[in-house]
């Protein structure tokens, strides 16, 4: 087949056919056939391939260590977590354990005399409500007190002249901890406004 000369137009493509932007087509030089390949050809393309998949193997290999490390970091603070949490539990029950001595003393000395009896449980409270304060829950059963609805929980409300309104008149159930850590309000009945 004989080669179309340079000076003549190439021609016209079929109808319908997409046209290529002008001047991309043909570059200046020497046509693609008459071109040479030179001695580092290969080897110039070859490399910059061999270069980004080793670097994109190397960065795989480092991103799937990281997501292996974080799982392993994962698992170990969730043992932890729970290794933590079983020993503030024992903790905390080791500390109600002398209440629940002090509570079987005074049933076993439940024939002995009533007045006595009393006093034991009473002390046996006082101690329990110690271990709570010691823990964290301080308990709150003041009267006179303005109403605080953070602290406490109104149950009733009542005409007393003898306290100001709004203020606890009697306290039904302690209350236990501060506002931001709380394990229950205070149950309590407040004087109304007049």
């Amino acid at each position: 087949m004989p080669k179309p000369h340079r000076g003549r137009e190439p021609d016209p493509p079929p109808e319908g056919a997409v046209q290529p932007p002008r001047g991309d087509l043909e570059q200046p030089g020497p046509p693609a056939e008459e071109a040479e390949p030179g001695p580092d050809a290969a080897t110039a393309t070859a490399a910059p391939d061999d270069e980004y998949a080793a670097a994109l193997r190397e960065a795989e290999d480092r991103w799937r260590r990281a997501l292996a490390d974080l799982d392993n970091l994962r698992k170990r603070h969730a043992r932890e977590l729970e290794r933590e949490a079983a020993a503030e539990r024992a903790r905390t029950a080791a500390a109600f354990l002398p209440v629940i001595d002090n509570l079987e003393l005074a049933l076993s000395h439940a024939a002995a005399d009533p007045g006595a009896i009393v006093e034991g449980v009473r002390a046996v409270r006082d101690q329990a409500v110690n271990v709570l304060e010691r823990l964290g829950y301080p308990r709150h059963a003041e009267r006179g007190v303005s109403f605080d609805p953070a602290r406490h929980e109104v149950v009733g409300v009542v005409q007393d002249s003898d306290a100001d309104p709004n203020t606890v008149v009697q306290v039904l159930r302690p209350g236990y901890g501060e506002a931001e850590r709380q394990l229950r309000p205070a149950a309590v009945t407040v004087a109304k406004r007049e």
